[in-house]
């Protein structure tokens, strides 16, 4: 299973790469405070254009140098997403979900940093671990993006209006409107259905209800406490919808830690809080094994971040069973 995984996600990260940039240009790197970022520089009629690519890293060099060479493989690609789902049982989206993924995905959300979080991403991470997970756990009607605030002011390039491109999809979308005469935009749509799509953003002050800017997605996103942990480092994943969707996602070990954080900050008893501790159970089991250092590492991350972090941390420790808390407290050496 995660050998195919593993070639679909790299089919899917070349095909959305060329997609991207299926023009005549160049690629150009610009080193800002240390770091080396590359741009895909185009000539229009308006002139010299510039797009965000990312930042440097040998998988982004690599396609960089084979760009224009990758051939249309959608036809093979759609098979292998095909045989996860049918051959080993692995979730996919509801079809109305995956078409709002495809669309994010194809105007650039992703490209341009923006991270898939909540259930849509904790699906990709059968594929990603090899593992089955409880269908209970894996239920959902939400599509949750996040992305840094300061990164979307710094990367100087803008998808469509979100409400645009939901539209795209879906006609009956519409803004949640607030009585806050303040918001500019939006945070969050929904369609007739009831589907509901929101937009995310670390809180980077003071707890607050006001919505922040993504210039970059030409939306508002709701600030979240603990966010940033969640969406630092994320890695790349498949949705498997049609000839699968390349995105990003949370590591699966920050979202099972994150899990246990946010489910101290519901409402006890809520279904909520029950399906966050039920999914941050699952991965800690899994993530002991394959991924002991790694969530040694997240765990430990989380515990210098002050008392409060560690609290909450211990307190949703607490509420997993018995067995599987020692097992990942021994795993991490607490």
């Amino acid at each position: 299973m995660q050998t195919t995984y593993a070639e679909l996600l790299e089919r899917c990260a070349s095909g959305a790469f060329d997609n991207a940039f299926p023009e005549a240009g160049s690629f150009t790197v610009k080193t800002i405070k240390g770091k080396r970022y590359w741009y895909f520089q185009s000539s229009t009629a308006e002139g010299r254009k510039q797009r965000y690519v990312g930042p440097e890293t040998p998988e982004l060099l690599e396609r960089i140098a084979h760009h224009r060479e990758i051939r249309d493989d959608e036809r093979d690609r759609r098979s292998l997403v095909s045989m996860l789902v049918r051959s080993f049982g692995l979730p996919r989206p509801i079809p109305e979900i995956g078409k709002i993924i495809a669309a994010f995905a194809k105007a650039g959300i992703f490209r341009l940093r923006g991270v898939l979080v909540g259930t849509l991403a904790y699906q990709t991470y059968p594929a990603m671990l090899g593992i089955k997970l409880p269908h209970a756990t894996l239920q959902t009607i939400d599509v949750d993006v996040a992305q840094f605030q300061n990164v979307s002011l710094a990367i100087g390039e803008k998808t469509p209006p979100v409400l645009e491109i939901l539209r795209g999809v879906d006609k009956t979308f519409r803004e949640v409107t607030s009585l806050d005469a303040r918001r500019r935009r939006a945070s969050n749509y929904r369609n007739k259905g009831g589907l509901r799509v929101d937009f995310l953003t670390p809180n980077a002050g003071a707890d607050t209800e006001q919505p922040q800017s993504l210039p970059a997605f030409q939306t508002d996103a709701q600030p979240l406490r603990f966010l940033d942990y969640l969406i630092y480092k994320p890695e790349p994943a498949v949705v498997l919808y049609d000839d699968g969707i390349y995105v990003s996602v949370p590591a699966p070990e920050r979202y099972a830690i994150h899990k246990l954080i946010v489910s101290r900050r519901r409402q006890e008893g809520t279904a909520k809080q029950d399906k966050d501790l039920r999914q941050a159970e699952v991965l800690l089991n899994v993530l002991a094994e394959k991924r002991p250092y790694e969530l040694r590492s997240v765990w430990e991350e989380a515990s210098k971040r002050g008392p409060t972090w560690r609290r909450l941390l211990l307190e949703g420790m607490s509420q997993v069973s018995p067995q599987i808390r020692d097992i990942v407290l021994k795993s991490i050496g607490e």
